[in-house]
């Protein structure tokens, strides 16, 4: 398992080249697990924190995201996570308990 960057852009023309083919509700999909497959890396890698850019738009991706992350500190995955001071398009996870 590869150890992914500190910052996630999960907007699907950064991870997906063929973004246009996909449905609005396939794209954020792809999306969603992405981060899942992100976050489980940066467990994986004991990484402190990892940060996820949802970005603006009508909030499905960002309700998606904190939803999933939800799950993850319920089950004690992950400690918190919050929006990141400078930028509320980006949410910072922090990993350790």
């Amino acid at each position: 398992m590869k150890k992914p960057p500190v910052q996630i852009d999960l907007h699907a023309e950064a991870f997906l080249s063929d973004w246009q083919d996909y449905t609005a509700d396939e794209l954020a999909n792809e999306s969603l697990i992405y981060m899942r497959d992100m976050l489980d890396a940066a467990i994986y890698w004991d990484m402190p924190e990892i940060k996820f850019v949802h970005g603006k738009g009508k909030g499905i991706l960002k309700k998606m995201i904190y939803d999933e992350l939800r799950i993850y500190k319920d089950q004690r995955i992950i400690s918190h996570y919050h929006p990141a001071y400078h930028n509320e398009d980006i949410v910072v996870v922090v990993i350790g308990l």
